[in-house]
């Protein structure tokens, strides 16, 4: 009998031991698991914040090259609107320079259109050459400045002269155009010399 209790403690003792065992197993178990969750959570915490950064990184990079392509933008704008400036401006400069260069031959057709004459085969040639002439510096856009008859504009024309006012005539108004003046557009190619009344 004594023998029987000492094999029942013996079995309840090999019995006890093991389940701690397995307790300490589960136990250790769980913590593993709730290990493995906390270092997951600052990984995904690290990770979304890297994003997050990465993202406000790219957003700049964004900005700035929107930034930089508008700039570049008006840029091109600016320097296409220059350019055109430029072009009108060399085109502009080299027609006066030639209307410059053609204005006396226009003149001596003009002398040699009002010069007494009987040949008027003559004459007739001279008055087609003047209006070739003439529908040419139109075609260029090149107009004559009408001053006979107005008053005096120092910015179209020079007075050379100042002669006695007719009657009804007032001061200042132009009374003879001595050379023709001619513009390009806005631009004066040839101021018109004129005589003036007093």
């Amino acid at each position: 009998m004594e023998q029987e209790n000492k094999n029942q403690t013996a079995a309840q003792a090999d019995t006890a031991p093991a389940q701690p065992e397995e307790t300490a197993a589960e136990t250790a178990a769980d913590q593993t698991e709730t290990g493995a969750q906390d270092a997951q959570a600052p990984d995904d915490a690290a990770q979304a914040a890297a994003a997050k950064a990465r993202a406000e990184e790219l957003e700049k990079q964004l900005a700035e090259t929107k930034d930089t392509l508008l700039r570049t933008a008006a840029e091109y704008d600016n320097f296409r609107k220059r350019s055109a400036r430029e072009h009108d401006a060399a085109f502009g400069n080299g027609v006066s320079h030639a209307v410059n260069l053609l204005l006396p031959v226009l003149d001596t057709l003009s002398y040699a259109a009002n010069a007494a004459t009987e040949d008027e085969n003559y004459k007739k040639g001279v008055l087609m050459t003047m209006d070739k002439a003439n529908a040419a510096f139109t075609a260029m856009g090149v107009e004559e400045i009408d001053a006979a008859g107005k008053p005096f504009d120092p910015e179209t024309a020079t007075a050379v002269m100042q002669r006695e006012a007719p009657e009804g005539v007032e001061s200042g108004t132009v009374l003879e155009v001595l050379q023709k003046g001619y513009r390009l557009g806005d631009k004066v190619v040839r101021h018109a010399t004129v005589i003036v009344a007093e």
